[in-house]
Protein backbone atom coordinates (compact mmCIF):
# COMPACT_ATOMS: atom_id res chain seq x y z
CA UNK A 1 0.00 0.00 0.00
CA UNK A 2 1.20 3.87 -1.11
CA UNK A 3 1.76 6.17 1.40
CA UNK A 4 -1.31 8.28 0.13
CA UNK A 5 -3.39 5.80 -0.05
CA UNK A 6 -2.72 4.82 3.47
CA UNK A 7 -3.07 8.91 4.28
CA UNK A 8 -6.74 8.76 2.27
CA UNK A 9 -7.72 5.68 4.32
CA UNK A 10 -6.86 7.30 7.54
CA UNK A 11 -8.51 10.48 6.60
CA UNK A 12 -11.70 8.78 5.45
CA UNK A 13 -11.49 6.74 8.54
CA UNK A 14 -11.20 10.36 10.80
CA UNK A 15 -13.82 11.73 9.14
CA UNK A 16 -15.67 8.56 9.83
CA UNK A 17 -15.16 8.84 13.49
CA UNK A 18 -15.82 12.45 13.22
CA UNK A 19 -19.30 12.28 11.88
CA UNK A 20 -20.06 9.04 13.93
CA UNK A 21 -19.09 11.58 17.65
CA UNK A 22 -21.74 13.90 16.24
CA UNK A 23 -24.38 11.32 16.40
CA UNK A 24 -23.99 9.91 19.21
CA UNK A 25 -23.71 13.32 20.61
CA UNK A 26 -27.20 14.43 19.43
CA UNK A 27 -28.70 10.99 20.00
CA UNK A 28 -27.63 11.68 23.47
CA UNK A 29 -28.74 14.97 23.80
CA UNK A 30 -32.61 13.42 22.20
CA UNK A 31 -32.05 10.30 24.69
CA UNK A 32 -31.86 13.25 27.50
CA UNK A 33 -34.84 15.15 26.68
CA UNK A 34 -37.31 12.13 26.74
CA UNK A 35 -35.85 10.78 30.00
CA UNK A 36 -37.00 14.31 31.07
CA UNK A 37 -40.04 14.13 29.55
CA UNK A 38 -40.79 10.72 30.46
CA UNK A 39 -39.96 12.25 34.32
CA UNK A 40 -42.26 14.88 33.85
CA UNK A 41 -44.94 12.76 32.68
CA UNK A 42 -44.22 10.21 35.60
CA UNK A 43 -44.87 12.60 37.93
CA UNK A 44 -48.03 14.14 36.47
CA UNK A 45 -49.73 10.69 36.24
CA UNK A 46 -48.99 10.19 39.29
CA UNK A 47 -50.67 13.23 41.16
CA UNK A 48 -53.72 12.15 38.62
CA UNK A 49 -53.13 8.89 39.67
CA UNK A 50 -52.93 10.75 43.91
CA UNK A 51 -55.86 12.65 42.82
CA UNK A 52 -58.75 9.93 41.44
CA UNK A 53 -57.80 7.84 44.45
CA UNK A 54 -58.15 10.53 46.84
CA UNK A 55 -61.28 11.78 44.93
CA UNK A 56 -60.35 15.21 45.12
CA UNK A 57 -60.44 15.75 41.46
CA UNK A 58 -64.46 15.61 41.73
CA UNK A 59 -66.44 18.79 42.35
CA UNK A 60 -68.36 19.45 45.17
CA UNK A 61 -72.14 20.17 43.31
CA UNK A 62 -73.17 22.50 46.17
CA UNK A 63 -70.74 24.68 45.26
CA UNK A 64 -70.75 24.48 41.45
CA UNK A 65 -72.96 26.23 39.33
CA UNK A 66 -75.74 25.16 37.14
CA UNK A 67 -74.82 24.76 33.23
CA UNK A 68 -75.90 27.56 31.06
CA UNK A 69 -78.51 25.50 29.47
CA UNK A 70 -80.41 24.41 33.19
Amino acid sequence: MSGAAESERIDALETRIAYQDQTIEELNAALTAQWKTIDLLTKKLATLEEQVRSGSFIADPATEKPPPHY
